[in-house]
């Protein structure tokens, strides 16, 4: 006789698999061990029992057993009475399982165990592959199965097998209706009670890093579900790892729960007797009471729990350094140029003392300028190595009030870690730290999106190409050996799932060598900036992608553009403009798609807050006052209430005034390009913004009726697909500047260092267009319209955006239909005859040619001549 059965405690994937395993073993018998979990029983009894043909072990004969194949389990002490078979000489086992990490104490001569979401997956791809059909019925058992083990295929253990099993047992027919009846179960009265209790008893335990929380109770009679208690507990309070432990008649019942790769929950139950999976396990403990699980599981965490945090997470690198013989006015340049506060001294490659800002502002004030930095130095100093924990440098920091800590690996200064460093590290940084040990996941607050969670929605948001690039720039970032990072606004919108192609990638080295390995081994070519260490990687189709050396910039007046220099990612990201743009995403292959937020970025996104980084943000660049707009507009966010009062500081002390006019209408065209630029002009208005530009353009102008006129002519161009090109922001910017006369356009167009093309198209052709228009509108009713050839005269000297421009601008309809037809039907009208129809006519080549060209082709505009006979005809009649 084949048995076909599971562990103890059954859930709806022991449920799913023995069905699964009935199809490949048709002659076998459906037997549960023994008890079921609530949920599961109550189905069990009202349907599953007869409609599959289930036997209760009392109703079979132990010793008839040839086969027992096992489904969910591999140890012998959870399947109950079938532990004796299991162990009988000549009895056949086969396993099917999806438990993988720690072996069991059953061997089988058919095994199946694959590292996935729940054994009906493996069971599922099994029955794939042999193009078996199931039912309607048993498709639902099997997705039962999936959905439980995979948490709605959310877990952190489920892969795109799970997903591909899913698909197979809904295109075999499984009701996700009855599905979703079932995993959700509504709480009874005493498991109410008891959730309460367990809220009521929870606490948090700090391991190695990671927070681990432990709820416990004591209940005198049967409570029955404790596994899903667990799992709303765990969605409720939002935690990562989460042990129920509940004392119930003459067992300690252990749910266990994790989200975190760090913590496997199968097998710490398993240390109990107990089993499961990496996300989801539970045990049953009979010989020890609830105080004595309480004071032993933090041991057995420890000792599963490897140590995580290191000095090497939190550090930066490189270091900005001075020499011991600098002078201490070279060490107040360098301080205040980079914007530190404390600084290695160094002699030759050997760290010999600290000097911080304010060390240095006294010996300035003393008048000791001209004096040696090794004169004024710390000399005592306590410094760390990359693999110091985190304990020894708190306490190290906290002990010694020392700031600043060198961290010196083989004798050579390697990186440097802060007292703000570790604070923030404290505070926010609880959760796991790299896979790679190499750098912090840093986060001040909001959501912090674990490696996991990026690859999900690199996966699931990007291109497959761009998905390709990301991986091909990790594996040659480990083949020469740096760090590489894809940066700003495309992490910012990867998170908020707006499309982003513009791909700006930084590396921790030589950005533009990494460019050049790169391009070498890909189909691209590399266009190298050596001086700024940049660089644009060009692909056959003409797809660009950004290099630059991680770099760090310092002004030297106002307004100025900045200087550069090499540094690390964290000093490379806090020269960026807004906490949102801060964001950089690891891409070497063994840390891929682990975030760093040293600025609080995943919290301002969170929060939808467009923040700078310092107060002086403004002053070193003012048109970061655009930029702030441009943003809070696009992404929906709100400028914060610290930032937006440095913004209108930087405008009222007049700073716009030191940045150069290119600089400035670059930010304007970019605001002009945007699908809707009315917000993003009106709230510059109300910052006062514009008015620093021109004195006549404030807030007391009324954009929004010729925005949305300039939007429907440009709208309404776009959807006729002339081939003519159209600069949608040259139509917003001329009806933007529409308030000016020619003098006020002329001098704007000159403090923005407005090229020449565009030049001619904002004053002359403009004052063209306004006169026109005058005229054209002062016509009276009752005249006759103007003739089409009289139009081509007019508008054919125009531009399109003026022509558009003029549409938005006009009160009178039946200007704009005059425009309407010229762009329409006019402007492409040609005669038929050329110049060497003319020549064949018999005349003579000259300027006599274009006056006879225009004469036809004004004919041909209103009708007077249709074909080549009557312009042939024409021209005989007048010029010959």
């Amino acid at each position: 006789m084949e048995v076909i059965t599971t562990h103890i405690n059954a859930d709806f994937d022991c449920l799913g698999s023995m069905i699964a395993a009935k199809r490949l073993y048709p002659d076998a018998v459906m037997v549960f061990p023994g008890g079921q979990e609530r949920s599961l029983r109550e189905f069990f009894l009202k349907s599953a029992q007869y409609a599959f043909g289930f036997k209760r072990v009392r109703d079979i004969d132990l010793n008839d057993i040839s086969r027992l194949i096992l489904v969910d389990v591999r140890q012998a002490t959870r399947i109950g009475p079938f532990a004796v078979v299991a162990k009988r000489k000549g009895v056949d086992i086969h396993i099917y399982d999806h438990h993988v990490t720690k072996a069991g104490s059953l061997k089988g001569s058919i095994e199946h165990v694959e590292a996935v979401g729940s054994t009906v997956t493996v069971f599922s791809h099994l029955l794939m592959q042999k193009q078996i059909e199931l039912t309607g019925d048993e498709a639902t058992m099997m997705m039962l199965g999936l959905y439980e083990d995979t948490g709605n295929l959310t877990f952190h253990t489920t892969t795109v097998k799970d997903y591909q099993a899913a698909a197979y047992l809904l295109s075999n027919g499984a009701n996700l209706n009855v599905v979703a009846d079932l995993i959700t179960q509504e709480l009874t009265p005493d498991q109410v009670r008891l959730l309460n209790d367990l809220i009521a008893s929870k606490t948090v335990l700090n391991i190695r890093g990671i927070n681990v929380t432990i709820a416990h109770a004591t209940v005198d009679h049967f409570v029955s579900d404790i596994a899903n208690l667990a799992h709303k507990l765990k969605d409720m309070e939002n935690l990562d790892v989460l042990f129920v432990i509940v004392r119930m008649e003459r067992r300690v019942l252990i749910v266990a729960r994790s989200r975190l790769q760090e913590i496997h929950a199968g097998n710490i139950m398993a240390e109990f007797g107990g089993g499961g999976h990496a996300a989801a396990a539970s045990c049953a403990v009979r010989d020890l009471t609830l105080l004595q699980v309480l004071d032993r599981l933090p041991t057995v965490l420890q000792e599963h729990v490897q140590p995580q945090w290191q000095v090497r997470h939190l550090m930066s690198t490189p270091v900005k350094t001075v020499a011991a013989d600098d002078l201490v006015a070279d060490a107040h340049q360098t301080l205040s140029r980079y914007n530190i506060n404390s600084v290695p001294v160094v002699r030759n490659t050997e760290v010999v003392g600290i000097i911080s800002r304010q060390l240095v502002d006294k010996a300035v004030y003393h008048g000791l300028q001209k004096q040696l930095v090794s004169e004024i130095m710390s000399s005592d100093f306590h410094q760390v190595t990359p693999q110091t924990t985190i304990a020894t440098l708190k306490s190290l920091i906290v002990d010694s009030h020392q700031r600043f800590v060198p961290v010196v690996a083989d004798g050579i200064l390697a990186g440097a870690v802060t007292r703000t460093d570790l604070l923030r590290h404290l505070v926010t940084s609880v959760g796991t730290p790299p896979l790679s040990g190499e750098r912090s996941l840093v986060s001040r607050g909001g959501r912090s999106y674990k490696a996991g969670q990026i690859q999900r929605l690199i996966r699931n948001r990007l291109p497959k190409r761009i998905q390709e690039l990301l991986t091909q720039l990790g594996e040659v970032a480990d083949e020469v050996d740096v760090g590489v990072f894809v940066v700003g606004g495309f992490v910012r919108d990867l998170l908020l799932n707006k499309e982003n192609l513009d791909v700006d990638v930084v590396v921790e080295g030589d950005g533009v060598a990494f460019a050049e390995t790169f391009a070498r081994g890909n189909d691209c070519r590399v266009r190298c900036h050596r001086k700024f260490g940049t660089a644009v990687l060009i692909f056959a189709d003409g797809f660009k992608l950004d290099i630059a050396s991680a770099r760090m910039e310092y002004y030297l007046q106002p307004g100025a553009l900045p200087d550069v220099e090499h540094a690390s990612v964290k000093m490379d990201l806090s020269r960026r403009d807004f906490t949102i743009n801060t964001l950089a995403i690891s891409l070497n292959r063994n840390v891929f798609g682990e975030m760093l937020d040293y600025y609080g970025g995943q919290r301002d996104i969170d929060d939808k807050a467009i923040r700078v980084l310092h107060n002086l943000s403004f002053v070193e660049d003012p048109t970061r006052v655009f930029r702030a707009v441009r943003f809070e507009q696009r992404l929906g966010f709100q400028i914060g209430k610290q930032t937006e009062h440095l913004l209108t500081s930087a405008v009222r002390l007049g700073l716009m005034e030191k940045v150069s006019g290119k600089r400035i209408f670059n930010e304007l065209m970019l605001i002009m390009n945007e699908h809707q630029p009315l917000p993003d002009i009106a709230r510059l208005a109300r910052l006062d913004v514009l008015k620093s530009l021109h004195p006549s353009l404030t807030s007391k102008v009324d954009y929004s009726k010729s925005f949305d006129e300039a939007r429907r002519a440009t709208d309404w161009y776009d959807l006729l697909y002339t081939g003519r090109p159209c600069e949608r922001w040259l139509c917003y910017f001329l009806v933007f500047t529409a308030v000016l006369d020619r003098a006020g356009i002329w001098n704007l167009c000159d403090r923005l260092q407005i090229m020449p093309r565009y030049h001619g198209i904002l004053n002359q052709q403009r004052t063209i267009a306004m006169g026109l228009l005058k005229r054209l509108e002062g016509r009276n009713h009752g005249m006759r319209p103007p003739k089409s050839s009289n139009l081509y005269r007019w508008f054919q000297p125009l531009s399109t955006e003026i022509l558009l421009f003029m549409m938005a601008k006009t009160s009178k309809e039946p200007v704009r239909q005059w425009l309407s037809l010229y762009i329409t039907h006019l402007r492409d009208v040609q005669p038929i005859l050329t110049g060497h129809d003319l020549g064949n006519l018999g005349i003579v080549p000259g300027p006599i040619y274009k006056t006879i060209l225009d004469d036809l082709l004004y004919a041909r505009l209103d009708k007077r001549v249709t074909t080549v006979e009557e312009e042939r005809a024409l021209v005989q009649r007048k010029y010959l």
